[in-house]
């Protein structure tokens, strides 16, 4: 198992993973791989998944800069996502995987060369890797803890060398994360300039699993803007409410999913229809504040500064 781990990893990718503790490139061994710059050694697991989680508590120095404004800069009007209508890759014949939609896969980017990396940050299974390899790209799974992921690793401390990746996938990754403000910076320091980040975050879902910090649309914006990335797109989901999130994640316990939707879905009819009558009364377009203020996550597209 271990030996054919070993294959899998391509030379490219072996070149790009570095120690997730110091930052160094790895020597490749048939047991897993190990750091010779400060002795760290990562094995294989059971699964044959290289991990490369820290082994000790590591040290992250953050500054913030507290600007006399409390709303975060920019223009971004936070509508709902529509098609890209250039996008850099035709992907309208594919099967798109839960968790993500036609809109927000109209962004993603072209592989620029045939060694072109992307990492799908929280990888679980896998369900990207065939819709990222049709643009061109090679893929790099990277999960916490799943079994099914090639890489084991913390979006925390990145087992990857500065700006060696072109693309990050990041679906409902944010949230588990204990300090995202370290998580975006370490996407940012392993893009290239000129790279993309495409993802999602919960907001109104319920709390599940290890989920520490879901986003509001400022939240994740101001998120994304610390961490160094130009802002193209921050999305409410049109599909997923925070009615349906909160039905269909437990709110009636052990209740059949579509039952459950069931029981919320006259509640929701009546809550778009009451805003609906508002803005008519009041004259003012109210749809986009109600996406904004009651959707159970937010889509999002930025770019690293640069040229790629």
């Amino acid at each position: 198992m271990n030996f054919y781990m070993t294959r899998q990893l391509s030379g490219n990718l072996r070149q790009a993973l570095a120690c997730s503790h110091c930052g160094n490139g790895l020597e490749f061994t048939e047991a897993g791989a190990n750091c010779r710059a400060c002795g760290s050694k990562f094995p294989y697991t059971a699964s044959g998944a290289l991990d490369l989680r820290l082994r000790h508590p590591k040290p992250y120095l953050l500054a913030f800069e507290i600007p006399p404004s409390q709303l975060p800069g920019g223009d971004l009007a936070f509508e709902p996502l529509t098609m890209n209508p250039a996008p850099e890759v035709n992907l309208s014949g594919r099967s798109v995987p839960r968790h993500l939609t036609r809109e927000l896969v109209s962004y993603f980017p072209k592989a620029k060369s045939p060694g072109s990396l992307m990492l799908d940050l929280g990888c679980g299974r896998g369900i990207h890797k065939e819709l990222c390899e049709a643009a061109g790209f090679e893929w790099a799974g990277l999960d916490y803890d799943s079994p099914h992921a090639p890489l084991l690793g913390d979006a925390q401390s990145l087992p990857f060398r500065d700006e060696t990746l072109d693309f990050v996938l990041c679906v409902s990754v944010l949230q588990y994360v204990r300090y995202p403000f370290v998580a975006i910076r370490e996407i940012h320091r392993v893009l290239k300039p000129g790279g993309r980040l495409i993802g999602t975050v919960a907001f109104l879902e319920p709390s599940h699993g290890t989920s520490f910090y879901h986003h509001t649309h400022l939240g994740a914006y101001s998120l994304l803007q610390f961490g160094g990335f130009r802002v193209e797109r921050l999305a409410p989901s049109k599909a997923w409410s925070g009615l349906k999130a909160q039905a269909s994640m437990g709110m009636f316990f052990r209740l059949p999913l579509g039952l459950a939707q069931s029981i919320v879905f006259p509640v929701e009819l009546l809550h778009k229809l009451w805003w609906r009558v508002a803005g008519l009364v009041t004259r003012r377009p109210l749809e986009n504040t109600r996406l904004r203020h009651f959707t159970g996550s937010f889509e999002f597209v930025a770019d690293k500064p640069g040229s790629g």
